[in-house]
């Protein structure tokens, strides 16, 4: 028992670092405020499922601590003590504690990877909601307008939001889909496909592929629908993006998935090689 909650105390450790550094690696930084990251809440998403929602939500308070000290220079923004607390408790305490609960799923949901996934989508609308709150309460009146001022949360917050939760989810979708974090060691899953190394790896790849292109794409153009001058979400701002931004995501696009099938084909072509190899020869000829 002792060695068990040793073991999660090391893992949940290592991943509050791994979360923090991630928060830090942005994919992209919008205008008027607000960052897309490089799947920053898995970690915590990771430790919940793993090691249930008690761990997950101790972790992921501890998460929320250190995200308050990074963002230490917002709070410069409000005046009075209320406001502060105010801030601290919706912006950041619960707003990254209620990650803890994204392993809600694990005795409803059979697939590894569909349950991650859905326990990420549920917490990252409650962290939605505390920054909708928080900003149509706390900011009315600073960044966001006091007329108005929920409709304006609902959409500002959204223009980060939404893309952090399609990036978090496929990520933890695909984790989920490779590394079996119910078992107390970590092991790869493995499925009743044919093939070997080289065809789960071309698989991989091919998966991996379609992932980053999608989360390419959407931190795109969701990096160009937020307002500089106001910070609310504009879909005529695209049109002001210009041909280039256009051609780049096309090509970006066709690229990746013309990679992901020829990694799906010559897939295929090795799992076929490796099927015939392994089919019994018939020497009935060579007995006669």
């Amino acid at each position: 028992m002792q060695q068990s909650n040793t073991r999660k105390l090391v893992e949940s450790a290592l991943m509050i670092a791994l979360a923090t550094v991630l928060s830090l690696l942005k994919l992209a930084d919008l205008p008027y405020g607000g960052s897309v990251t490089l799947a920053s809440m898995l970690p915590i998403i990771l430790i919940s499922y793993r090691n249930g929602l008690g761990w997950g939500l101790g972790t992921g308070l501890a998460y929320a601590v250190l995200q308050q000290i990074l963002g230490l220079k917002n709070l410069t923004y409000v005046t009075g003590a209320p406001s502060v607390i105010a801030v601290i408790f919706l912006d950041y305490l619960l707003a990254f504690t209620v990650i803890g609960l994204a392993g809600m799923f694990r005795r409803v949901i059979r697939d590894q990877g569909a349950s991650l996934a859905a326990g990420t989508g549920v917490v990252c609308v409650l962290r939605y909601i505390c920054h909708v709150i928080s900003g149509a309460t706390v900011w009315a009146g600073l960044s966001i307008p006091t007329a108005g001022a929920i409709g304006y949360s609902l959409i500002y917050n959204a223009t980060y939001m939404i893309p952090e939760t399609i990036v978090t989810v496929l990520a933890a979708f695909y984790i989920g889909s490779l590394i079996d974090f119910r078992e107390e060691q970590l092991k790869r899953i493995t499925r009743p496909v044919s093939g070997n190394t080289t065809t789960a790896l071309l698989g991989g790849g091919a998966a991996l592929l379609i992932v980053a292109g999608l989360i390419y794409d959407v931190v795109s153009v969701f990096a160009n629908l937020q307002d500089g001058e106001t910070g609310e979400f504009n879909i005529t701002l695209l049109g002001d993006a210009g041909v280039y931004f256009w051609i780049r995501i096309a090509v970006v696009t066709v690229i990746v998935i013309a990679a992901a099938v020829a990694l799906l084909l010559i897939r295929r072509m090795v799992a076929t090689k490796n099927t015939a190899s392994e089919e019994p020869t018939d020497d009935s000829s060579l007995d006669a």
